[in-house]
């Protein structure tokens, strides 16, 4: 049963002296991997800001979100999920072909400027399958529908008439298209029934489809030959992307029933996970930091737990893994159900409000929600003997949060995503004792109403700062946000 929500008031903080901050261990230096030294444990995680073309290009939007975070001097940011795939995929940045090296580059050359070399940078790599808008029902039934053999034998079952068992198959579109819900119900199976409610989606299941069986060996040399572009490119370092409703976490997933050894049990599924990380050691060599982005709790009805986080993550950090960072939710099978000509969004479910928890929530409230899934698999992996650190986020927006967190040994890197997003100069203010000066997140989830849709994300904080008669404001594309958020410059010393 569902807990009812409530409103949550933001917290009052107590924002720590220079000398405070200074002594701080968020403001504490941490070796990742063999070669990189992050100045902090201050962390940027992915976030899409649907700037990139529609050909998976840097455009200069894209530069300048990334020239604004770094601003604030984070420790690590990690550049948004970035496709593996040469294929089309909507304004998503793209490291499939050695054509999108020179725009990577740049953008590593505009972080480390703006930066002025203080902030280290991670891209996210990613592999997704196949999914369809919410089709028309007509046209679902007219184009999309497969008439099988069994939809046949249900339909004549469900009509008591044998004439469907050989009638055309324009004659059993027809009919359906025609049916009342329960017939639709009663005959369609439950693939079906989803691709006409939902949209129709693949899993890395789908054996029956030529392309998901061979994931297993396509999929680590993709993997690899990214994270050599990124290298090239000069980034400190790649994340794979083994997180929420995507190809990876999908292995990972109790859902995965694959019977090809890919499947199943747990050793056989994180299989194809260690492989692909295996492939892209070998190809950047081990002085290049290789971390992984996974699922704490998939957060929906069968599937994997934080049981199987702790183990996995055991077996990423033996295997190497130079980071985990640690998330939760986000998947596709709770999401809401579309409007027809929209795609279904794996965030809008329960399982997206325990990714990126609102103020609206359950008696235990949004803030650092989902920080004991981070230290129990770093507890884990600590008695495996392995000091791989672990990375945690998820409603922190304060430097009492964050630093407590640390503290105790629940994580050794603390990830701000959406505070970062209301303030990029946050990390800095804090370290020069100016922390009254935050832009406070409200954690409303604004942002992730906008990237639902695909708009470009923006905060709705930053439009407070609006002078209209100030030219020189960027907005976006409907004209009705700033497009960045507002300058900050600290007084001189």
């Amino acid at each position: 049963m569902k807990k009812p929500r409530v409103r949550h008031e933001l917290p009052d903080v107590r924002w720590p002296t220079r000398e405070e901050a200074a002594r701080a261990r968020w403001f504490s230096p941490l070796a990742i991997g063999t070669r990189v030294v992050a100045e902090q444990r201050t962390w940027v995680p992915a976030m899409v800001p649907w700037r990139a073309t529609e050909d998976g290009f840097f455009t200069e939007d894209v530069l300048d979100w990334y020239a604004r975070f770094v601003e604030g001097q984070p420790g690590v940011l990690v550049v948004e999920a970035t496709g593996i795939r040469d294929i089309p995929s909507g304004p998503l940045l793209r490291i499939g072909h050695d054509r999108f090296i020179p725009g990577l580059r740049k953008l590593v050359d505009v972080v480390r400027e703006r930066s002025a070399g203080h902030t280290r940078l991670f891209i996210q790599t990613i592999d997704f399958l196949r999914v369809n808008r919410r089709p028309d029902p007509a046209k679902f039934f007219e184009r999309y529908l497969h008439v099988t053999s069994d939809l046949r034998d249900r339909l004549a079952a469900k009509l008591g008439d044998d004439r469907w068992l050989t009638a055309s198959e324009a004659e059993v579109r027809a009919r359906l298209a025609a049916a009342e819900r329960p017939i639709i119900d009663a005959v369609l199976d439950e693939r079906d029934r989803e691709s006409l409610d939902y949209g129709y989606r693949e899993r890395v299941w789908d054996l029956h489809l030529p392309h998901i069986r061979e994931l297993p060996r396509v999929l680590p040399s993709l993997f690899a030959e990214a994270a050599r572009r990124a290298r090239e490119a000069g980034f400190d370092g790649v994340e794979l992307h083994y997180a929420h409703a995507y190809t990876m976490a999908s292995f990972l997933s109790r859902l995965n029933v694959r019977d090809d050894g890919y499947g199943g049990s747990r050793e056989h599924r994180v299989r194809l996970p260690l492989e692909v990380l295996r492939a892209v050691q070998e190809r950047v060599g081990r002085d290049f930091v290789v971390g992984i982005r996974y699922l704490g709790d998939e957060v929906i009805t069968g599937g994997s737990n934080l049981d199987d986080a702790v183990w996995f993550g055991v077996q990423f950090a033996c295997a190497g893994a130079d980071y985990l960072s640690v998330s939760k939710g986000g998947r596709f099978e709770d999401a809401k159900q579309p409007k027809i000509g929209e795609a279904v969004y794996p965030y809008t479910g329960e399982s997206g409000h325990e990714c990126m928890p609102t103020v609206i929530s359950d008696e235990r409230g949004p803030f650092g929600r989902n920080v004991p899934l981070a230290s129990a698999i770093r507890a884990a992996v600590r008695a495996a003997g392995c000091e791989t650190p672990v990375v945690t986020s998820g409603g922190i927006g304060s430097f009492e949060l964050a630093e407590s967190i640390l503290t105790r040994g629940e994580a050794d890197v603390v990830a701000a995503a959406r505070q970062t997003l209301a303030d990029p100069d946050w990390f800095r203010k804090i370290r020069r004792g100016e922390g009254h000066l935050v832009r406070r997140c409200e954690f409303t989830n604004y942002c992730e109403g906008l990237d639902q849709h695909h708009k470009q994300v923006t905060c709705k904080l930053w439009d407070r700062e609006v002078d209209p008669e100030d030219r020189t404001v960027r907005l976006a594309a409907d004209g009705r946000r700033r497009l960045s958020a507002p300058p900050w410059r600290p007084p001189e010393d």
